[in-house]
């Protein structure tokens, strides 16, 4: 009886349950890669990984995809914008560099 029971449980527990439980907590999975020869660092690579709903990572202050202009038009348009406002500055300078200096 007890083994149909601990069976039951186990194959209660679906893929959708197990993805909502893990974007609900969130889960980090780091790791290193480090390539020495002879005592010498050749190459240190950090990798980390967060797997998090949006909800659970914005709570954790993590919203860089906001402020992406490849993934959020407004971050794009913010970009655009800045370099607008450059390239005006840059322009109004080369035109004051060209007026004819008075005599």
């Amino acid at each position: 009886m007890d083994r149909q029971q601990i069976t039951h449980g186990i194959q209660s527990t679906n893929l959708a349950d197990i993805l909502e439980r893990v974007l609900d907590k969130g889960i980090v999975i780091a790791g290193d890669i480090r390539i020495q020869l002879a005592d010498v660092e050749l190459i240190n690579i950090k990798i980390r990984l967060l797997i998090a709903s949006v909800d659970k990572a914005k709570e954790m202050g993590i919203s860089w995809w906001e402020h992406d202009s490849y993934l959020s038009p407004k971050a794009k348009e913010l970009e655009l914008s800045k370099e607008n406002t450059k390239l005006v500055k840059r322009i109004e300078l080369l035109e004051e560099k060209l007026k004819p200096k008075k005599r």
